[in-house]
């Protein structure tokens, strides 16, 4: 019999939201699919899986092109059925309207929502024929309001909570279990740190960072509920997080 497979599109650095979910997913007997960009930080990331007991394959996507969402799925569907399907792809591009490149919008939304669309469709038509699967999305604070600064991708992740919902309601008769989490506030992991140092001390400083495990428990939550009573949406914050 077949091990069953996970897929995390959007895996970047070990202390990383997506390193934390496949290391997570891998804890559930599933063989991790570990996909994203950058091959060294992907093998890095399947080789911890591996090193604890897990097992993993690292495979270069860019969830933007159709060819790539394509083969990893039917890369997965070789080793075994595809239960766990996780979307985190698509960083926090800031930027004012005006002046604001064309070519700079129209990226953000292909990370954000055009990847999306391409991954919950194969993962629909790879769980659709056994009627089974949880497919999960990486939501924002702009998922859920429009902020100064913010317009792209504050369109690109209200977007993606819409389609969600929409995967949702279509999916769910057919045994989908559709989710989208929220995370309301900086993530306390490598990324913040490299990128906005000082930043991130600060917010370490208030208790305004988001733990990497805290918000796998919600994903990991989301997976195992019943049918009979399924979430769509959790938003996730810290206790000193305004909103």
């Amino acid at each position: 019999m077949s091990i069953k497979t996970a897929i995390v599109a959007g895996v970047g650095p070990l202390n990383g939201l997506g390193a934390v979910l496949s290391r997570r997913a891998a804890g559930e007997g599933l063989h991790v699919f570990v996909a994203g960009r950058t091959l060294e930080k992907l093998e890095a990331v399947a080789e911890a899986i591996r090193d604890g007991g897990g097992k993993a394959t690292a495979v270069v996507c860019d969830v933007t092109q159709e060819a790539d969402v394509v083969s990893l799925f039917r890369r997965a569907e070789e080793t075994g059925p595809v239960d766990l399907a996780i979307y985190n792809a698509g960083n926090n591009m800031i930027g004012k309207i005006s002046g604001m490149e064309a070519d700079y919008f129209e990226r953000c939304w292909r990370v954000c929502l055009f990847g999306a669309f391409l991954f919950a469709r194969e993962a629909a038509d790879h769980m659709s024929p056994r009627g089974t699967g949880t497919l999960l999305f990486t939501g924002a604070s702009a998922s859920m309001r429009g902020r100064e600064g913010f317009a792209a991708f504050t369109a690109a992740k209200g977007g993606l909570r819409n389609f969600a919902q929409s995967a949702a309601k279509e999916l769910g008769p057919q045994g989908i279990h559709v989710g989208h989490v929220v995370v309301d506030g900086g993530i306390d992991g490598e990324k913040l740190h490299n990128m906005a140092p000082q930043y991130a001390a600060q917010r370490a400083q208030e208790g305004r960072l988001i733990d990497l495990d805290g918000i796998a428990d919600a994903y990991l939550y989301l997976r195992g509920q019943k049918p009979a009573a399924w979430s769509f949406e959790i938003d996730l914050r810290t206790h000193a997080e305004p909103w």
